[in-house]
């Protein structure tokens, strides 16, 4: 959540950038607002020239300023609207693009400390706030604001003791604004927080779908959806609750001071300072107040979801991305002295040293729970050690760029993602300019022949909506985009452990293709990729107990031949 002073950081440049279309918006407004004026006046006119007179076209005139006075307004408010459009939804939408790009440059492990729901409220539901508010209460706020004004002055104008009863309002007003803003600020944030929740609820239910079925634990999802949803509904009827409150504090407002300009002003005719007709405009004057500042009060409610929603935004774009402009340099990948922990629970790591040199392949094993993952991470760059450090090359990896970290060390998970486009666009994801011809060259080089099976082959659209693929050519594509990458070292965590018996070995084989002339780091899922390995790491409650070729360890008898006998059987 960022703060108000950072909301305006980011957002004043933004509307900065299209500051014509705000003056614009501003002008119209004014327009409108004095077009406004017409019909009070020449009403009040009208109550003083018309008694005893028999001629008729002081009415015509009258009726023809209002008509252009209304029709002035009408284009003001349609021109208005349009340059607003063109103010606010280019904004809105670099909003929601400046979320997505700085989402993306925080990195996995800064992005799995919230849930995938929240970021989608914050990129759809809140920029959808945002804009929905700017196109309705801009506007309003605007025309509002002007109307308030031009309407106070002209009160004052007709006659300056009228103008004092109308202040009498002010201090009204203000005290409804004082009950209302500080009670309804925190339920907003609430609320949006609420809204964040249940569509992190709703997309959990519809993406686990099928193992809710499988468990047939549908009944107890759907209770934390209906509470997620109970609790947002509840803090909107909690918001509307303070809205009408303080409409009806407005209302007493507003009947008071009219009252009371209406017995002034009739004091007033009849001591004869001033005419009916003037006491008229007054109070027209006064009345077209009321739908404004009902407007301004009602649209605080918006302007404060808006608000809400907006500190939401800003609050991950002002996210700290470390500033990182190192390249790393040739030579081995070395961790050293690194332990970790996830908040206050057991080390995750600890005091783990390792060195994998260039064309090396260093495999780790180890039970669950062991650190296997964590220490993949910490090698790859994607978590910062609570102690120690990660260098490639001599150079920490918390102080290189990440494009060009990526490009010299990539790692691939046990859950991969296959984008809603082709096959090909797919294997370019680390390289978008890179030739159909490498794609191809890169899918062999794993060995997904199958690829030309498929329906349109090369340009088969998989991902969501698409082709489905099996576990085995989802992770086939991964390591296809590993070796269109080309980096000098490959992390693989269990990035074999999905396919199953069936294409277990072809998976090993397309790992080793991978890995052939590249350092690779493996958390073997199976017991078989490690024994390929040059060097295996058995770790054990974050620390690592064993190192050895897999022939060293078996003599040794310790940890890793206990494995060995559970996974191999016999002796």
């Amino acid at each position: 959540m960022a703060t108000g002073r950072e909301s305006l950081a980011v957002l004043m440049p933004l509307l900065r950038e299209r500051r014509g279309y705000l003056a614009l918006v501003c002008l119209t407004g004014f327009v409108a607002s004095v077009a406004g004026l017409v019909a009070p006046w020449v009403i009040g006119w009208l109550v003083d020239v018309l008694p005893g007179s028999q001629d008729y076209t002081s009415v015509w005139v009258g009726a023809g300023a209002i008509a252009v006075a209304g029709i002035v307004g009408a284009g003001c408010t349609w021109a208005g609207a349009a340059w607003l459009a063109r103010l606010t939804e280019p904004t809105v939408a670099r909003l929601r693009e400046l979320v997505l790009d700085r989402s993306l440059r925080l990195g996995a492990a800064q992005m799995e400390t919230t849930e995938t729901g929240d970021l989608v409220s914050r990129v759809a539901e809140d920029a959808r706030e945002i804009s929905q508010a700017a196109t309705a209460v801009v506007p309003l706020v605007v025309q509002s604001l002007f109307t308030v004004i031009v309407s106070g002055v002209g009160l004052a104008t007709v006659d300056w003791r009228l103008g004092l009863v109308g202040l009498v309002a002010l201090p009204m007003y203000w005290t409804t604004l004082r009950w209302y803003l500080p009670r309804s600020g925190p339920v907003y944030a609430a609320e949006r927080a609420a809204f964040g929740t249940r569509a992190s609820r709703l997309l959990g239910g519809i993406t686990g779908s099928r193992t809710l079925h499988a468990y047939d634990a549908q009944a107890s999802e759907m209770d934390r959806i209906t509470a997620a949803s109970a609790r947002a509904r509840d803090l909107s009827i909690h918001v509307f609750y303070f809205v009408t409150r303080a409409f009806s504090r407005n209302n007493r407002a507003e009947v008071t001071v009219l009252g009371l300009l209406l017995v002034v002003g009739f004091l007033l005719v009849d001591a004869g300072t001033i005419t009916a007709g003037a006491v008229t405009t007054a109070a027209l004057l006064f009345h077209r107040l009321f739908n404004p500042i009902g407007a301004l009060v009602g649209m605080v409610d918006q302007v404060q979801s808006a608000g809400a929603s907006l500190v939401r935004m800003v609050g991950v774009i002002t996210m700290p991305v470390p500033d990182r402009t190192a390249t790393p340099q040739p030579g081995p990948l070395e961790l050293v002295g690194v332990s970790h922990a996830y908040g206050e629970g057991a080390p995750a790591l600890i005091d783990v040293d390792l060195t994998l040199a260039p064309g090396e392949v260093v495999a780790v094993v180890g039970s669950t729970g062991a650190g296997k993952s964590t220490l993949a991470l910490v090698a790859a760059g994607s978590l910062v050690p609570t102690r120690g450090s990660a260098r490639k090359g001599g150079v920490p990896l918390t102080d290189v760029d990440p494009l060009a970290l990526r490009q010299s060390i990539t790692m691939v998970s046990q859950e991969v993602h296959s984008f809603a486009t082709t096959v090909a666009e797919n294997v370019r994801a680390p390289r978008p300019e890179a030739s159909l011809d490498e794609v191809r060259a890169a899918l062999r080089t794993v060995g997904a022949d199958w690829v030309d099976d498929l329906p349109e082959g090369i340009d088969t659209v998989i991902g969501e909506g698409g082709h489905p693929l099996d576990p085995m050519q989802s992770q086939m594509i991964a390591l296809a985009r590993v070796e269109l990458a080309d980096p000098d070292v490959v992390i693989l965590d269990e990035a074999t452990a999905e396919a199953g018996s069936a294409g277990a070995r072809r998976l090993d084989a397309a790992a080793a293709a991978v890995l052939k002339g590249r350092a690779g780091l493996v958390v073997a899922h199976r017991l078989s990729q490690a024994a390929a390995a040059d060097r295996i790491l058995v770790m054990d409650r974050g620390r690592i107990v064993e190192s050895g070729t897999h022939d060293e360890l078996l003599r040794t008898d310790g940890r890793y031949a206990e494995l060995s006998r559970a996974w191999f059987g016999g002796v």
